[in-house]
């Protein structure tokens, strides 16, 4: 099926036994935005496997790769990264906006985090705030997902992106390596991250998002400026 379905792949898509493949570390290479990312990630049909009878793939999804490799925190530590001020940004709460002068910009992103408002992202102790950096600034994420049953990731993407059911089809990454598709639910282990890094080279109006299907629209994204 790997064949036929995702040239360059070989064997039965999970790999000689039920959901094999894709828990392999060459998968979660993809899933975190990966060159090798397969073609249900850059515009094709999503494997039928995949949506269940859930109607929120992301339930599927963050099931599906609870137990992915990679790194965790604990609950406690995405609760003190997500109220954190990053360093070198000056805050506004009463306008939601956070904003970098310098030439670097650090943020921690925490998906769906409890006591927060559902589909939203938590920066600076705000929900979904607009972020500004300057043009050339070297910018890293660290994305936490800590919705207890639901996938989430995050995509720096050209306009608002929030109109397309499936951005993760149709929002293009804004600047290379500005994508980071999903991550699996919380275990045990703790809550799955990941860093996406980027330099944001040209100036303009952009959009972070979640680009698993339906979040943008339920108002999981916010303003991202270069300056």
């Amino acid at each position: 099926m790997m064949g036929t379905r995702y040239p360059g792949q070989s064997g039965s898509m999970m790999g000689r036994t039920s959901h094999g493949w894709m828990m392999a570390s060459s998968a979660y290479h993809w899933m975190i935005g990966g060159r090798g990312a397969p073609a249900w990630m850059r515009g094709h049909a999503l494997p039928g496997f995949m949506m269940g009878a859930s109607d929120d793939p992301g339930k599927v999804m963050g099931a599906l790769f609870a137990g992915a490799p990679g790194p965790r925190v604990s609950a406690a530590a995405a609760a003190r990264l997500g109220s954190t001020v990053p360093a070198g940004a000056t805050v506004n709460r009463a306008a939601r906006q956070i904003t970098f002068s310098g030439t670097t910009a650090r943020i921690t992103v925490v998906a769906s985090p409890t006591g927060g408002p559902d589909e939203a992202f938590r920066i600076a102790g705000m929900a979904d705030p607009a972020i500004t950096v300057r043009a050339g600034a070297r910018v890293s994420i660290q994305v936490i997902d800590a919705d207890p049953d639901t996938a989430h990731g995050l995509v720096i993407a050209s306009g608002s992106g929030a109109a397309s059911w499936m951005p993760m089809m149709t929002a293009s990454p804004a600047f290379t390596g500005a994508a980071l598709w999903f991550l699996g639910n919380p275990t045990s282990a703790g809550m799955h991250q990941a860093t996406l890094g980027f330099t944001a080279a040209t100036p303009g109006h952009y959009s972070y998002l979640c680009p698993v299907p339906g979040h943008a629209q339920k108002g999981m994204t916010g303003s991202f400026t270069v300056s």
